[in-house]
C-alpha cells in the first residue's frame, strides 16, 4: 500500500503545476524587454555621437567625413551661362578656314562664386576666345577633343579668378571629384558647331 500512496502523490505533483512558474515567466519576459530597451538606447546614442562629432567640427577620419558628405542633402547646382561665341579656328592645310560656334555654361561652387565670376566676364570671354582660336578643328571635333577644350576652359577661367590651374600631368579624369577649392567645377557645352 505504501507504494500506491507514493504513486498517487507523484501523480498529484505532476498534475498540479508549480506556482513559481508564473513568477519565473514574468521575470524572464521583463528581463528580455529591459535588455532590448537598453540595446536600442545604446545603439541610438552611439549613432547619434558619430554624427554629432562631425557636426561639432571635431576631427575624424576621412571615412567619417565621406559618410557625412553622403548624408548631406544635395544642393541644386549653380550654373553661369556665357553668351554664345564664334571664333575662327587655326587654319588647317587640308580644310582652309573653319570656325567654332559654341554656347558654354560653367558650373560653379555656389551663387557667391557665380556673382564673382560675372564681374570678370569680359576677361573670361577674351581668354576663352584666345584659347579656342588657337585650336585646329581636328583637335576639337572629337569627343575627347571637346572634353580637353572644356578642361582647358575650366583651368583658364579659374586662373582668371586667381586659382592656380592643375599641372597637366596631374589632370583629373572625368570620373574623379572636382577640385573643391576652385570656383569653376565643370564646363558644359550646350551648343558646339564646327564648320
Amino acid at each position: 500500500m505504501a507504494t500506491k500512496e507514493v504513486k498517487k502523490e507523484e501523480e498529484a505533483q505532476v498534475a498540479a503545476p508549480p506556482k513559481k512558474s508564473k513568477k519565473l515567466l514574468i521575470i524572464i519576459v521583463g528581463v528580455a524587454v529591459l535588455t532590448l530597451a537598453l540595446g536600442a538606447g545604446v545603439g541610438y546614442l552611439m549613432g547619434h555621437k558619430k554624427t554629432g562629432d562631425v557636426a561639432h567640427g571635431e576631427e575624424s577620419s576621412s571615412e567619417s567625413k565621406q559618410e557625412a558628405k553622403k548624408e548631406e542633402p544635395k544642393k541644386p547646382p549653380v550654373f553661369v551661362a556665357l553668351e554664345p561665341f564664334t571664333v575662327n579656328l587655326q587654319a588647317d592645310s587640308n580644310s582652309g578656314e573653319q570656325f567654332l560656334q559654341a554656347v558654354v555654361s560653367l558650373r560653379v561652387a555656389d551663387e557667391k562664386k557665380g556673382e564673382e565670376l560675372k564681374a570678370y566676364m569680359p576677361q573670361i570671354r577674351h581668354e576663352i576666345l584666345s584659347l579656342a582660336g588657337a585650336k585646329k578643328a581636328a583637335e576639337i571635333i572629337t569627343p575627347d577633343g571637346r572634353e580637353m577644350l572644356a578642361e582647358d576652359i575650366k583651368d583658364t577661367v579659374n586662373e582668371v579668378l586667381g586659382y592656380e590651374p592643375p599641372k597637366r600631368s596631374k589632370r583629373k579624369k572625368k570620373d574623379e571629384e572636382p577640385d573643391e577649392d576652385a570656383p569653376v567645377m565643370a564646363v558644359f557645352f550646350t551648343q558646339f558647331i564646327v564648320q
